[in-house]
């Protein structure tokens, strides 16, 4: 299946130590792409490199935390040096230290979660699209959140920031069609990951948000990973500025009174 294949192709993925990174990172290198995972420790990435090497793949594991803007330029320069291109970039790196009523957030929780979640995507996408320009296009996804679209109990600055990745993706997605860079944003439901663990472990959250999900379970990880195979493969060369679900019906499900 060539409109899905990423043979040749380069891909850097933020974020991915563990959880919908690592399915994207394992899924891409399926696909035939050289992989550069990085994540804040190098330990975490170096087993995900060690995992995509030993199904005869080819990857780099950097340590880079988003928001620090040398680390982002260097990530980005070690890629260009290691294969000379870059041609998907995932941006999945996030955090989220407030869980509980929006006003008890404190300005430190505010200013962490928008600097990672949504000034981390510019730093990325600022150093990586040069390059892109240079090749004649590529491909952006931005890890968005169903959080973004409508609010969730107890995480409104979470749900703000990815709100404002939703709104960062469709502005660089205008801004940089022309030099055939597509831009688009994933929003996944409540997928089972340790960054998410509190909603899914927690019976008296999880339980009433299943009794209405219409697929009636939780997603894994590699549930979002296919979509993000198509947003980064030829098969999607006519999609961009795009926000897709993957909350196995979270979005249209009727709340139990």
């Amino acid at each position: 299946m060539t409109d899905f294949s990423l043979q040749g192709k380069v891909a850097l993925i933020t974020g991915g130590s563990r959880g919908i990174g690592r399915a994207i990172a394992l899924r891409f290198a399926r696909a035939g792409a050289a992989i550069v995972v990085s994540s804040r420790k190098l330990a975490n990435v170096e087993s995900v490199a060690g995992e995509i090497t030993a199904l005869g793949g080819q990857a780099l594991a950097i340590e880079a935390h988003v928001g620090e803007t040398p680390a982002i330029a260097q990530l980005v320069q070690r890629t260009i040096e290691t294969w000379g291109q870059i041609d998907i970039v995932v941006n999945n790196a996030a955090t989220n230290p407030h869980f509980g009523p929006l006003l008890t957030a404190d300005e430190g929780q505010w200013d962490k979660i928008l600097d990672t979640n949504v000034k981390g995507i510019f730093r990325v996408c600022r150093a990586a699209v040069p390059h892109m320009q240079k090749q004649g296009g590529g491909k952006i996804i931005n890890l968005a959140s169903t959080a973004g679209l409508q609010p969730s109990p107890a995480m409104g600055v979470y749900g703000i920031s990815k709100a404002a990745v939703i709104m960062l993706t469709k502005v660089l997605a205008l801004e940089l069609g022309h030099a055939r860079i597509q831009v688009n944003a994933i929003a996944p439901g409540i997928i089972k990951t340790r960054f998410s663990q509190v909603l899914w472990q927690t019976p008296q959250l999880a339980e009433p948000v299943l009794k209405t999900l219409p697929l009636g379970r939780f997603g894994e990880p590699d549930e979002v990973s296919g979509l993000a195979l198509y947003l980064a493969s030829p098969a999607s060369d006519y999609v961009t500025g795009a926000v897709f679900l993957v909350d196995g019906g979270m979005s249209i499900s009727t709340p139990i009174a």
